[in-house]
């Protein structure tokens, strides 16, 4: 059964396809509830679940850009920040800190009916069942810091976004999917699936 990755981003469908065997991209434009990420991812999952047919399951995910010296700013308005501050305006907020460290963090929500569940998984639910629907949520966060923008590949923040002496938008596909917070999120994931504990706390 194909899991339906709700998502307007088709790299983000790329980096899943990475850990998941059978996944489609899907647009649908869900309601972004006011809340943290999982809150938000939770939601999403639910009302795309149920809108697109109660019957494949779904996966949602909701990331943030957190920025210690702006109190974790943009957070989960990190997608609106982008649309109308942009990347580059967020970088100048934070270039006169001493401070600039940050984490990406993501959170996945896997909206299904209980029998799609990986045998013996643990993810940890969200929400209460609705008409048999589940949603389970797992997290995946990454550090680094904050640096005027380099790199042409990636999205998003990645440009200014750096890890490891690297930022985000200079790492090829692969290198980036073996760091992201999305990818952690994801490998978790692909574990609850295939029957094995995972820990959806997130590892910062």
């Amino acid at each position: 059964m194909p899991i339906r990755f709700v998502t307007s981003n088709e790299g983000k469908a790329d980096e899943a396809r990475e850990y998941l065997d059978d996944v489609e991209r899907v647009d649908y434009d869900y309601t972004e509830v006011q809340g943290d990420l999982a809150t938000v991812a939770a939601a999403g999952a639910r009302e795309a679940f149920e809108a697109l047919g109660g019957v494949d399951p779904v996966l949602v995910d909701d990331a943030g850009l957190f920025v210690r010296a702006l109190d974790g700013f943009p957070g989960p308005y990190s997608s609106f920040v982008e649309d109308t501050l942009g990347v580059d305006r967020v970088w100048r907020l934070c270039e006169a800190e001493d401070d600039r460290r940050a984490h990406f963090r993501t959170v996945l929500a896997y909206a299904h009916r209980p029998d799609d569940a990986g045998d013996g998984g643990d993810g940890e639910e969200t929400g209460e069942s609705d008409n048999a629907v589940q949603v389970e949520t797992f997290e995946g966060s990454v550090p680094g810091t904050i640096v005027a923008p380099r790199g042409d590949g990636g999205f998003g923040y990645d440009p200014i976004f750096e890890h490891d002496g690297t930022t985000m938008a200079e790492m090829s596909t692969a290198e980036k999917n073996a760091v992201s917070h999305r990818g952690r999120a994801l490998a978790k994931f692909a574990d609850w699936l295939a029957g094995e504990p995972a820990d959806t706390k997130g590892a910062k």
